[in-house]
């Protein structure tokens, strides 16, 4: 099972998501929409970055995801 790694900063107000190895980023790339997409040496997106992300909690936030078969 693959691994996804969530970060939510609270003070810079982004949250950040790893769905490869942070070691292998190369570049960044923006989306001009506040996301950042974190690619590595063969231009594979591997992570991305939403800035100005406010949680509706202060406690917690929720993320979901699906995977699907390729």
């Amino acid at each position: 099972m693959e691994e996804v790694k969530v970060f939510h900063d609270r003070l810079g107000n982004t949250l950040t998501v790893w769905f490869g190895d942070p070691k292998e980023e190369f570049i960044c790339e923006e989306t001009g929409e506040e996301v950042i997409l974190m690619k590595d040496r063969s231009g594979k997106v591997i992570g991305f970055e939403k800035l100005n992300f406010l949680g509706e909690t202060r406690e917690s936030v929720r993320v979901a995801f699906e995977s699907i078969q390729v």
